[in-house]
């Protein structure tokens, strides 16, 4: 049986992969996700709103979208 949880984990796994193809440097990569989801995880502690996704996957969609969509960082 086909779920929604393993369609959104090929797609994070297509876009970490794009993510790490597209990088210069795996091990800067890394290390910017790893500190996005520091600071993601930091904000969300602050907030306790809802936790919606775990700070790494959060980072990577982020940094994803900024690679492919550069339009949302020039608002």
């Amino acid at each position: 049986m086909y779920n929604r949880h393993s369609s959104q984990n090929n797609q994070l796994m297509r876009q970490s992969e794009e993510l790490i193809s597209k990088a210069s440097n795996r091990y800067r990569i890394t290390v910017q996700v790893a500190n996005r989801a520091k600071r993601r995880r930091q904000e969300d502690f602050d907030n306790m709103d809802e936790p919606t996704m775990k700070p790494v996957i959060q980072a990577v969609i982020e940094m994803w979208e900024e690679l492919n969509q550069p339009e949302i960082l020039a608002d």
